[in-house]
């Protein structure tokens, strides 16, 4: 639970109260404190899709106030290009990302045994899907109804 809670935090902190089209990437941080742990590329993927860790997305409510939930996502390789796919019920999230159709991924993995906190994992940006056959391609072999966002940036945790 503290890791759940901690990652959170991390989030809400990185997300400031500031919509998502601001330049957080900048202001969350100044050095990237756990480069080491950084993961990207097959790494990210592979890790994401073991379903394992701590999954949180964000996006912008109307007003601009960020909305954090706590769901699994996974991730996919299409020509070379790295995609995330989403599978939400009707809910707040989902109602956001189809009116502001950009947000934050966060991926934490679970820490090594006997390490005090998470410092594996990276912090993902993702936008919307603008080439119609991309998104045809990534749902031929997805369940129905799933949502696929274009990784914009790729950042480590902290």
């Amino acid at each position: 639970m503290m890791k759940r809670i901690a990652a959170l935090l991390i989030a809400l902190m990185m997300m400031g109260s500031v919509a998502l089209a601001t330049d957080v990437t900048t202001s969350a941080s100044v050095a990237d404190y756990y480069a080491s742990g950084a993961l990207t590329g097959d790494d990210l993927m592979n890790a994401i899709n073991s379903f394992t860790g701590t999954y949180l997305v964000a996006s912008a409510n109307e007003d601009g106030t960020p909305n954090v939930a706590y769901f699994v996502f996974s991730m996919v390789k299409h020509e070379g290009k790295y995609y995330l796919q989403l599978g939400l019920a009707a809910n707040q999230s989902k109602a956001n990302l189809e009116a502001r159709p950009y947000g934050m991924a966060v991926y934490a993995a679970n820490p090594a045994e006997g390490a005090p906190l998470t410092t594996s994992g990276a912090r993902i940006w993702f936008d919307a899907i603008e080439d119609q056959a991309v998104i045809d391609a990534l749902s031929a072999n997805a369940r129905p109804g799933a949502m696929f966002y274009e990784i914009t940036l790729i950042r480590p945790l902290g």
